[in-house]
This record gives structure tokens, C-alpha cells and sequence, in this order.
């Protein structure tokens, strides 16, 4: 057995935020599926920690939420009577905040589609503003109970709710047509030129495209919720902190005045505390 150089970890890391399923990865680099799930584990959980800790005191003025869905083990049809009802098996939800003006995704957290799923979601999110927010989400009813039991009054929150053509037959993966889009006012004094949920949107699409575990029709999807949330996790940490956005020329970390500069992966790596040559690989 042989170590892993810092520069293989970064290589394979590299790989897997790019969409990479954890058998490619191994055959790419020669190294054991063991090799590259325990990495990729060990360095979701420490970029977790890494953000967790960074971010706070941001300068957030308006934020979008949604969720969206995937699943551990199996579908939830699939689940097995005995594992019926058991946490991280089956249906699986991933919450998300984006900071609509840097892209920051400052906050995530991963459950059911439940009022207490929103409520964490989003008294993470307060636990990391420096002032207040005007607050976008869909229609979901939990949003509001939690936003309302979090902030109170010291919010300006609104709800961006999609109405779908009821006529036309609904396909496999392909929803009924959206024909409008209506607002609503929930609390405080949104403005309604900033209604809107197309940033957090087109976030949940990058993910898609960047986990594997998110990718339907495929044997890719995660058996373990616990590494599930380290895929997303480090799939985050890049996204804030490595990859360039489009529109902003910078990572988001930049534009929200966290670093002043773009990191690259071995530099994520480092900062996160995964020491070099802690990983054995196959010859």
C-alpha cells in the first residue's frame, strides 16, 4: 500500500465535485473505492466544520430558500417494511439558503420536508446575519411558521408561489406547465422588484449537475445519509470558495468579503485541516 500525496488528494477531490461517482474516481486514479469514500467523508465533514465555524456576522440583505429532493438507500417505495419510518432511508430533502447579490450559500441542513426541518434551516440562517434580511421562499406553509417563530417582526419576508396548468398531464419528469407567478406579502416590507426564487433555483440545478448522488436513474445514490451530507458539504465548500461565478468574475466567498482571493482545491484542502498522507491507495 502506498500514501496519498497531497496533490492525489486534490486530484481526486477534484473529481468528485465534478460530478465524478466514487467508482470513476477509483478507476481514474487507481486508487480503492474505500480510499476515495473515506476522503470524500472526511473532507465533507471537516468542510462542514470549516463553515460552520467562518460563517457569521455576514452583511446579507436578501436571501432566497428552497428545498430539493433526493433519496438514501432507496425510493421511498422501495424501502423495505423493516426500515419503514428509520431516519436517512428513503425520501430525502436538502434545504438550502443563497445570498441573492454574492451567491454565498450560507446555511444547509438536510431532512424531511417538515415544518421542523425549516425551522433549523432557518434559525441557522439568523444565528449568521449581521442585519436584516428581506426573505424569499415558495409557498410551503413551514417557511412562514418558521420564519415568523425566528425573526418576529425584524424580517421582510415574501412568498413566490407558482401556479401550474391544471389541464395538461403531468410526466414522469416533467411537471405541468407554469402559467403564472404570484406573490405574497408575509411579513415586514418586501420589495417586490426582489421577489423571487431564480438564484436558489438555478443553485439547486448546479447541484444536480455537481453531486453525483443527486443524479436519477443512476446506482450512484448515496447508502448512508451521513455521507450524503459530507458529498454536499464539500460540494458547498468549493462552490463558495474555489469555483468562479459566472456573472461575478469572483467565488462567492470574495464578493461577501470572506477571502480576498480564489482558492484552489489543495488550498480548500489545507484550509479545512486534511492532512496529507493520511489515505492509503491500491498500487
Amino acid at each position: 500500500m502506498k500514501r496519498l500525496t497531497c496533490e492525489k488528494q486534490a486530484q481526486i477531490t477534484s473529481a468528485l465535485i465534478e460530478g465524478c461517482s466514487i467508482r470513476a474516481t477509483s478507476r481514474v486514479f487507481n486508487v480503492s473505492k474505500d480510499t476515495v469514500l473515506k476522503l470524500q467523508v472526511e473532507a465533507g465533514y471537516a468542510s462542514a466544520d470549516y463553515q460552520d465555524k467562518t460563517f457569521h456576522d455576514l452583511n446579507c440583505k436578501r436571501v432566497q430558500c428552497d428545498e430539493v429532493w433526493a433519496f438514501c438507500y432507496a425510493k421511498q417505495k422501495n424501502v423495505p417494511a423493516k426500515l419503514q419510518g428509520k431516519n436517512g432511508i428513503g425520501d430525502i430533502w436538502t434545504w438550502t439558503a443563497i445570498d441573492a447579490e454574492t451567491k454565498l450559500i450560507p446555511s444547509f441542513t438536510i431532512g424531511n420536508r417538515d415544518a421542523g426541518t425549516a425551522r433549523i434551516l432557518i434559525e441557522d440562517l439568523a444565528g449568521r446575519l449581521k442585519s436584516r434580511i428581506q426573505l424569499t421562499t415558495d409557498g410551503l406553509k413551514a417557511y412562514a411558521v418558521a420564519a415568523e417563530d425566528t425573526f418576529g417582526c425584524e424580517i421582510d419576508y415574501a412568498q413566490l408561489i407558482k401556479v401550474y396548468e391544471s389541464t395538461q398531464e403531468e410526466t414522469r419528469y416533467s411537471p405541468a406547465q407554469c402559467v403564472a407567478c404570484e406573490t405574497k406579502r408575509v411579513m415586514g416590507n418586501p420589495d417586490p422588484k426582489h421577489i423571487s426564487t431564480s438564484y436558489i433555483e438555478r443553485s439547486n440545478l448546479t447541484v444536480r449537475m455537481g453531486v453525483r448522488r443527486f443524479t436519477r436513474l443512476t446506482n450512484a445514490f448515496s447508502k448512508k445519509v451521513e455521507n450524503y451530507a459530507a458529498a454536499f458539504a464539500l460540494f458547498l465548500m468549493h462552490n463558495n470558495f474555489c469555483r468562479v461565478h459566472q456573472t461575478l468574475r469572483v467565488t462567492p466567498a470574495m464578493e461577501a468579503g470572506i477571502t480576498d482571493h480564489i482558492w484552489s482545491v489543495k488550498e480548500m484542502l489545507d484550509a479545512i485541516g486534511l492532512p496529507c498522507g493520511t489515505f492509503e491507495a491500491a498500487n
